[in-house]
């Protein structure tokens, strides 16, 4: 499925940066970074942010990515949004706790400008 309004959280401005750049040389989807885990909650529940697909960080401070995540899935106005958990974690245990909580996904972040623009193209347009 391809998306275009995707929402990152995630509270490192620099992982931010190279996402979004990624993104822009492969696509015109939207882009919306959101650094705090918590404004983020609300602002998808006010739905002041409607995106079709969330990549969420999961180290992050306030609200870990699992919380963040949980909430998410119990939120009837949230529950349908594709996460795709984008840590730069690589433990089994994480990716299977991911599924449980309902993520779509587990993606772990990579270093190299290429690869992130492979991954980003599989999203979108």
């Amino acid at each position: 499925m391809t998306y275009t309004n995707i929402l990152q959280i995630d509270d490192d401005a620099d992982d931010c940066d190279f996402f979004m750049e990624a993104l822009h040389a492969v696509s015109n989807a939207d882009y919306t970074a959101e650094r705090n885990p918590v404004e983020a909650l609300h602002k998808l529940i006010r739905k002041e942010l409607q995106p079709d697909l969330i990549f969420l960080d999961l180290n992050m401070p306030i609200m870990s990515g699992f919380e963040l995540l949980a909430e998410l899935k119990r939120q009837d106005s949230t529950s349908s949004i594709p996460v795709i958990i984008f840590s730069t974690s690589q433990m089994q245990e994480n990716k299977n706790k991911a599924a449980r909580f309902g993520a779509a996904g587990y993606i772990c972040k990579p270093s190299d400008f290429n690869e992130m623009k492979t991954i980003l193209k599989n999203f979108t347009v």
